[in-house]
């Protein structure tokens, strides 16, 4: 009996020989790491703001502000800290982000799984064009849209009024307010959300179907035990983007319905700098609340993606 063969250790390719096979890669990825690099490595460096009492015209160039603006440590965060317009916000940001993860994240799902059913070619690219089409409308029409709609003016206000009906106060009501931008935002963006999972879709083996069927599986059965473990990676993956997003709802969106259903309702973080930071020119305030946001995204990631891990996941990036 021949003795065993050791396994070989695995030969690590030069950095010289990885270079010129992977140069046409390495070629194509430029573009988007050169915009990566510009638009928010570069500007992350202004983040020291946060920790001066920032004066735009303390010199004839932005690298002089910043050495000529003085430095006062913490005290712009215990501003932001003890604001209480600040904490408001963020539970605006925070209620709006839980009620979109549960009736707004699972809808693009739903729909690529409904038109990846369909066997038409021609149904399912009419059906796909409809649903993609809005995302490309800017938030100014898609609010236009809903006020000539539900507004009270709006088509369905008049409609109950010629019924002898009390309309529905829907535009202006803060208490509906996060129902209301949650159903814009489904009307934008579902249809462009299913491109992810309708390719995820399409790299499920159709012979597990076929064998699931085989068997006797229902088609509620080959949705459970196929379908959906197909789409578990990407699902788990984007949920751990949402949530690293959580604290940034949008910004075009709320300021634009913010004065007709109030601060209360419609501020949240992204409108808050605005309003207190840059409309005022505190830009160490604004900068403060910016990195709070920055580490509470960083943490909510960190805290998904060792979560996807616990569930047998890869999630953004695998354990060491």
């Amino acid at each position: 009996m021949s003795a065993r063969r050791k396994p070989s250790k695995r030969h690590r390719v030069p950095f010289r020989a990885r270079l010129r096979r992977d140069w046409p890669l390495l070629l194509m990825t430029l573009p988007g790491a050169l915009v990566l690099l510009v638009f928010h490595y570069l500007p992350a460096l202004g983040n020291v703001v946060a920790f001066q009492d920032y004066n735009p015209f303390a010199g004839d160039s932005p690298l002089q502000a910043f050495l000529g603006s003085e430095w006062i440590g913490f005290a712009n965060f215990e501003n932001l800290f003890s604001s209480d317009a600040f904490w408001e916000s963020v539970w605006n940001t925070l209620s709006i982000t839980a009620f979109q993860l549960v009736f707004f994240f699972p809808l693009p799902i739903a729909l690529a799984i409904l038109l990846n059913s369909v066997l038409s070619t021609r149904l399912r690219s009419f059906i796909q064009t409809v649903v993609y089409l809005p995302h490309f409308f800017s938030w100014v029409l898609v609010v236009t849209f809903f006020v000539q709609m539900l507004g009270g003016a709006g088509l369905l206000a008049q409609e109950m009024r010629e019924a002898g009906l009390q309309p529905w106060n829907i535009m202006t009501n803060p208490d509906t307010f996060i129902i209301l931008v949650t159903a814009e935002s489904v009307w934008k963006d579902v249809g462009w959300g299913t491109i992810i999972f309708l390719a995820a879709l399409s790299t499920i083996d159709t012979d597990l179907y076929e064998q699931s069927a085989v068997d006797g599986a229902s088609r509620w059965r080959r949705l459970w035990h196929v379908t959906l473990p197909g789409l578990r990676p990407v699902i788990v993956l984007l949920l751990i983007l949402r949530l690293g997003d959580a604290l940034s709802v949008g910004f075009e969106q709320f300021i634009l319905q913010r004065d007709a259903v109030g601060r209360g309702a419609a501020e949240v973080l992204d409108t808050f700098v605005y309003y207190h930071a840059i409309a005022t020119g505190d830009y160490g305030f604004g900068a403060a609340a910016g990195l709070f946001k920055a580490a509470i995204g960083l943490v909510l990631i960190l805290a998904a993606n060792k979560m996807a891990h616990l569930l047998g996941e890869r999630g953004i990036y695998s354990k060491s």
